[in-house]
């Protein structure tokens, strides 16, 4: 969430930066500041009102100690006029404090001046890619065919048990997940992220911290009788951790990863593009969090970016990193980073993780402050990166990986995995 002060202060270069995401600020910043000026306003007379109250409620102790009860009852009727404005103004107060938080959560980050602009995935930015896209034999197969030939992911049993996009691993297939779980977090506390086991639901406030609500409220899973949500990431549980908190510059970097399943909601259309792997509603993955003093943040985001390189090379995975371009940013990013895979079989690239730097958006919302050398207090930047999602890597590994002898496993994974191919 934008802070006011910043809006007021750079009102000219906010609108025109909010036009690389096709989205028209003037209109929106012109209520906000108003809005801001009515609750200001109302504070200040709140404030003198209650400071005249108190003063006369003094006056009138004093009037009845020396006995002059007649002034004194005067004095209570200007006081009880008094508290009933202070009531009406304090109503005022919170409608204002009430709209004004309503305007703000409806306007989405800053985006970083590296954001290109543009309208759709189409204009995203190609900034690297590695890897050499192997020649597979005639007659290979997507990795839903593939599981299927080797009976390792169960479609239809999960659409059984569940619904469609809720599958079920079997045997070798539920070993190399576990293997790419486990893998995923050795290499992110290598790194020196500490591992936290999260709860996987989260309530209304963990929602509104990380930016998921009132953006996704649609996307999200939510258990109506407790009023909590399922999460879609385990980036709203680690960074929630931290709400409320008042940080000191010793307590920099903060390296946090967990591995959670997520749910998303979120619908697919028909068609090769999301049948198997390639959407899900449940799915697993391995998230890598950092809290950094606003200096420090884009340094932070280009090791992780580095953090993910790495983990794709020894996976020896073809893949490239686009920039996204405005009209992709997702609502809460300044600056998003998505790795993908290409997938051999299907001929196309797979989004298998996005990387971002949320500046203060998300720390002004979890009201994540730190103390800095001079003892003021500032907002804590927060960044976030999936390192990796699974299904959509484990995809790539079957299809790329095939031979007309089974499917090979990564050099990597094999001593995690037990078995060095699935036949």
């Amino acid at each position: 969430m934008l802070q006011v002060s910043n809006i007021a202060e750079n009102r000219d270069a906010y609108i025109k930066a909010l036009k690389k995401r096709n989205f028209d600020a003037e209109e929106l910043f012109d209520q906000v500041l108003e809005l801001d000026e009515t609750r200001r306003a109302t504070q200040t007379k709140l404030d003198d009102t209650l400071a005249s109250s108190n003063q006369l409620s003094k006056e009138i102790g004093l009037l009845f100690k020396t006995g002059e009860h007649q002034k004194a009852n005067l004095l209570k009727e200007k006081t009880g006029k008094l508290k009933e404005e202070s009531k009406e103004l304090s109503e005022k107060l919170s409608k204002a404090i009430e709209e004004l938080q309503a305007l703000l959560y409806t306007i989405p980050n800053i985006p970083h001046e590296s954001v290109p602009a543009g309208k759709s995935e189409e204009d995203n930015e190609e900034v690297y890619r590695e890897g050499d896209i192997p020649k597979l034999a005639e007659g290979a197969l997507p990795h839903w065919e593939l599981a299927k030939k080797y009976d390792i992911i169960d479609f239809e049993l999960g659409n059984k048990v569940t619904g469609a996009g809720f599958p079920v691993y079997k045997g070798k297939g539920a070993r190399l997940q576990r293997a790419l779980i486990a893998w995923f977090l050795d290499k992110a506390t290598e790194a020196g992220y500490t591992e936290f086991q999260l709860p996987l639901m989260v309530n209304e406030a963990s929602g509104y911290g990380t930016g998921q609500l009132p953006d996704k409220e649609g996307q999200m899973y939510h258990v109506t009788a407790d009023d909590l949500y399922l999460i879609p990431t385990a980036e709203v549980p680690i960074t929630n951790m931290f709400r409320d908190n008042l940080m000191t510059e010793d307590d920099f970097p903060v390296k946090c990863t967990g591995y959670t399943p997520c749910f998303r909601r979120e619908a697919g259309s028909y068609g090769a593009h999301v049948r198997g792997l390639n959407r899900l509603h449940q799915f697993d993955k391995v998230e890598i969090v950092r809290l950094e003093k606003p200096e420090n943040s884009y340094a932070a985001l280009d090791d992780m970016v580095a953090h993910i390189k790495c983990l794709l090379q020894e996976l020896k995975l073809p893949y490239r990193i686009l920039r996204l371009c405005g009209g992709d940013l997702g609502f809460t990013s300044a600056l998003t980073y998505d790795f993908e895979v290409f997938s051999t079989a299907q001929d196309r690239w797979l989004e298998i993780s996005s990387v971002s730097n949320f500046e203060t958006f998300q720390a002004n919302r979890l009201k994540l402050r730190y103390k800095d050398k001079e003892n003021k207090k500032e907002l804590v930047h927060t960044l976030n990166g999936s390192a990796l999602a699974l299904p959509r890597v484990l995809a790539g590994i079957l299809e790329n990986y095939q031979t007309e002898n089974g499917i090979e496993i990564p050099e990597v994974l094999k001593p995690y995995c037990g078995f060095d191919r699935i036949d």
